[in-house]
C-alpha cells in the first residue's frame, strides 16, 4: 500500500517525470498556462492513478493527483498555485507563527507555513473528508517539521454531527452544502464551531487563518466574528471566495470586526487586521 511505502517509492520516472518538469517550467502567461494545461493531460494518462512522491514549497508531498483539483494543481503547475497568497504568508511567517488551516486538504498551505517557520511555529490543520484527512496526516509524516497537529472535523455553526457531501471527481471539495451532481454522496461527520475548536486547543491568539470550506466559510465565520474576543481575531485572513453561496455578507462582517480587503485573487480573498 502507499501509506507504507517510505518517501521516494513513487518518485516520477521516465515520460512522467519528463511532462512534470515540462509543466512546472512553463511561464505564468496565457501561451504557458495553455501548454502546461495540455501537458497535464498527458501526464495524468501516463501516470494512471498511480501516487507521486514530489518536494514542493520547500516540503515532502505524497499526491494523488487523479480527482484531487489541488494535488494536480500542485503536483504538475505549482507556480501557478495561490502565488499572492504565499507571498503574503511568507512575508508574514516568523519563529512563533500561528496558523490555522480551515479546510486543510491534504496539507499544502499548512506544511508551507512550517517550511518556513521555526521550532516554535503552531499549526493547527482541520479536515472533515476522512480519504483526504490520510492524505494530510501521511505528508505531516513524511516531514520532520513537528509543528503541525491534524484535526479530522468539520467547522460549522453549531456543534454536533453534521453532513459532509462529498463530489467523487474532486476528493477535495467536501462541503457541508449539497453538492449538485450526480455524482455526490454523503457521509456523517463530526463537528464543532471555530470558537469551541480554539477553545479546545488552548489558543489564545492567531497570526493567520485560512478557510477554504466550498462555500461554507459564512457559516463558520458569522458566529466567531460575533463572539471572538480582539485577542483572538486572526491578523491575516485568506478566505475561499464564495461570494455566490454565502447567506451572509461576510465581508460587511469583517469590516465590522476591522478588517480591511487587501487582495481578490482568482479563487480567494485577503483580509488583514491590524
Amino acid at each position: 500500500m502507499p501509506e507504507s511505502q517510505p518517501f521516494g517509492a513513487f518518485a516520477p520516472e521516465g515520460l512522467a517525470s519528463r511532462t512534470i518538469a515540462l509543466t512546472r517550467g512553463m511561464a505564468d502567461t496565457w501561451a504557458g498556462r495553455r501548454m502546461a494545461y495540455a501537458l497535464r493531460k498527458l501526464g495524468l494518462k501516463v501516470l494512471r492513478g498511480r501516487p507521486v512522491d514530489i518536494e514542493t514549497f520547500g516540503a515532502r508531498l505524497r499526491l494523488y493527483p487523479d480527482a484531487n483539483v489541488c494535488e494536480k494543481r500542485v503536483l504538475f503547475t505549482p507556480q501557478y498555485f495561490d502565488p499572492v497568497e504565499r507571498d503574503t504568508l511568507a512575508a508574514a511567517v516568523r519563529d512563533d507563527f500561528v496558523f490555522v488551516d480551515i479546510g486543510a486538504n491534504v496539507g499544502v498551505y499548512s506544511l508551507f507555513v512550517a517550511a518556513l517557520g521555526g521550532p516554535r511555529t503552531r499549526i493547527l490543520a482541520v479536515e472533515p473528508q476522512p480519504e483526504v484527512f490520510e492524505r494530510l496526516t501521511q505528508n505531516i509524516s513524511l516531514n520532520p517539521f513537528g509543528s503541525i497537529k491534524a484535526v479530522a472535523c468539520a467547522v460549522a455553526d453549531k456543534p454536533g454531527q453534521l453532513t459532509l457531501f462529498l463530489d467523487a471527481r474532486n476528493k477535495g471539495e467536501a462541503s457541508v452544502k449539497f453538492i449538485a451532481n450526480g455524482q455526490a454522496s454523503a457521509i456523517r461527520v463530526p463537528a464543532v464551531t471555530l470558537s469551541g475548536l480554539l477553545e479546545a486547543e488552548g489558543f489564545t491568539r492567531i497570526d493567520a487563518m485560512k478557510l477554504d470550506v466550498e462555500g461554507a466559510e459564512d457559516l463558520i465565520l458569522m458566529p466567531f466574528l460575533a463572539e471572538a474576543p480582539d485577542s483572538l481575531l486572526p491578523k491575516l485572513v485568506i478566505i475561499e471566495n464564495g461570494q455566490g453561496r454565502w447567506q451572509a455578507d461576510l465581508p460587511a462582517l469583517l469590516a465590522g470586526r476591522g478588517y480591511r480587503h487587501e487582495a481578490t485573487t482568482r479563487l480567494n480573498l485577503i483580509y488583514r487586521r491590524d
